[in-house]
Formats: C-alpha cells, sequence, structure tokens
C-alpha cells in the first residue's frame, strides 16, 4: 500500500509540472517589427541618433534606420516595449515618428 501511495505523490508533482509548464507558454515574448516613418531627420547622420535612441529602449533587438527613405524598421520583445515607447524615444531624441506599419 506504501508504494501505492508514494507513486500518487509522484504522480501529483508531475502532474502539476506539467500543468505549470503549459501555463507558462502563453508568457513567452513575440518578436513584432514595425516600421515607424521618422521625416524630420534632415541630415545623413541623424539615422545614428535616431538608432541609439532606439537600441536604448528595453526590449529592443534590432534597429535598422535609413536617412532615405526616412525609416526606422525595429524588432521588439513584445513583453518589455511598446509601439508606444519607440515613438516616444525618438521624439525624446529629437525626431518624432510615427507608425507606418506593423509585422509579426
Amino acid at each position: 500500500m506504501y508504494n501505492i501511495l508514494k507513486f500518487g505523490a509522484n504522480y501529483e508533482k508531475l502532474l502539476l509540472t506539467a500543468l505549470l509548464s503549459l501555463s507558462s507558454f502563453g508568457a513567452f515574448a513575440e518578436v513584432k517589427t514595425v516600421t515607424l516613418e521618422v521625416p524630420t531627420m534632415n541630415c545623413a547622420t541623424c539615422p545614428i541618433t535616431v538608432k541609439k535612441s532606439l537600441e536604448n529602449v528595453d526590449g529592443v533587438e534590432n534597429a535598422k534606420v535609413t536617412y532615405k527613405p526616412k525609416l526606422a524598421v525595429v524588432s521588439f520583445d513584445d513583453t518589455k516595449t511598446n509601439i508606444n515607447a519607440l515613438i516616444a524615444a525618438t521624439t525624446n531624441a529629437g525626431y518624432p515618428s510615427n507608425l507606418k506599419s506593423e509585422n509579426k
């Protein structure tokens, strides 16, 4: 009888571990990519400032900023940041931006 009770306790631990593992799948980060228009960049060195401002946002994985066209393509962890934070970062750096497109 002791072996049956021991097996039951182990089974409960295994089941609890499995349930906790399954419930954490929804917490995985999703990498999103957005394109921001940055119309006030007026020289070839402006993208450097914009890129650094975006890279300083926690959760940004990659930022590619171009002068022609005046765009920033940003990939980020959506559990750590959002589009509004990206726009705020460029705006605070002196280059207001707006959302052009959003990809997953």
